[in-house]
């Protein structure tokens, strides 16, 4: 039972980083209907970014952290602008395709500035505790906290704020938005920079946990899309409830069968659920 209880923690702090990866993801689908598959190496360059603010200029991991997001969401907002963008009313296939080449170019940056070696940001929080039998460090805690608080902060800026509730009717209906006025690529660009700063936020915070690499960004990328479809295309609370099962799934799955078979969780997870439920968890069906 100690064991299970563990890995229930395992999972949830790997959860919480999977619901906010997802999170971003979601909401840029439901703004652009273009799927961003260059989102798992965003994420892999906000951790290279906190790694190398830390160890070549001193910055602290809080300070790093949030230039980290900042310097992302600029990015964010380049790429949509330079690669998604001008593709808007074309099929989806050229979207994915400058996808593609946006995911070969910043993995092949980073390791031409950096290397292609993995590294591990310091860890500011290594102290561990115990609780109930459940070994704990503070950093895997600072993981739920802040996702938690992330969560609930994004979900007030949405539902409270007038750039919140103009993201939410582009997401509704962009053409009607369109009509009462609303700048919709304004509203893109804007949606793009959250989604890459809060990647930027989760690999940060992750990354003194596992090592990070240039290609740690394909197979997350990849399980935030399984997270997308599993929970409902386009639904905020789908994406979140996504990203903690698929969290548990493999803490669990890599704790009493095999931890070398825990990334093939997420795709049996999503077959079994989508056969049973085509639209996912909240999706909505098309009439």
């Amino acid at each position: 039972m100690q064991l299970f209880f563990q890995q229930i923690f395992n999972g949830v702090m790997l959860g919480s980083t999977y619901a906010i990866v997802a999170l971003g993801l979601t909401l840029v689908f439901g703004i652009l209907q273009i799927p961003n598959f260059a989102h798992g190496h965003l994420y892999m360059l906000g951790a290279y970014i906190t790694f190398f603010l830390m160890t070549l200029y001193g910055f602290g991991f809080w300070s790093a952290l949030v230039t980290s997001m900042v310097a992302l969401g600029l990015i964010g907002m380049l790429i949509e602008r330079v690669v998604y963008r001008p593709l808007q009313d074309r099929p989806h296939i050229n979207s994915f395709i400058s996808a593609v080449g946006a995911m070969i170019i910043l993995e092949t940056s980073v390791i031409v500035f950096w290397g292609p070696q993995g590294r591990r940001i310091p860890n500011p929080y290594p102290d561990m505790v115990e609780l109930f039998g459940i070994t704990m460090s503070h950093q895997r805690l600072l993981v739920i906290v802040a996702a938690f608080v992330l969560i609930f902060l994004l979900q007030i800026f949405i539902k409270k704020t007038t750039p919140g509730t103009t993201i939410e009717a582009v997401a509704q209906n962009r053409e009607g938005a369109m009509l009462v006025g609303i700048n919709v690529n304004r509203v893109s660009s804007l949606t793009f920079a959250i989604s890459t700063a809060t990647a930027a936020a989760a690999a940060s915070l992750v990354a003194p946990i596992f090592m990070i690499s240039p290609t740690m960004g394909a197979l997350l990328g990849m399980k935030a899309f399984v997270i997308v479809i599993l929970g409902g295309v386009g639904s905020i609370p789908g994406a979140i409830l996504g990203g903690y099962i698929l969290g548990i799934l493999e803490a669990i799955g890599g704790g009493y069968l095999s931890a070398a078979y825990k990334d093939v969780y997420a795709f049996g997870a999503l077959i079994l659920i989508l056969s049973i439920r085509p639209t996912g968890l909240f999706g909505k069906e098309v009439s």
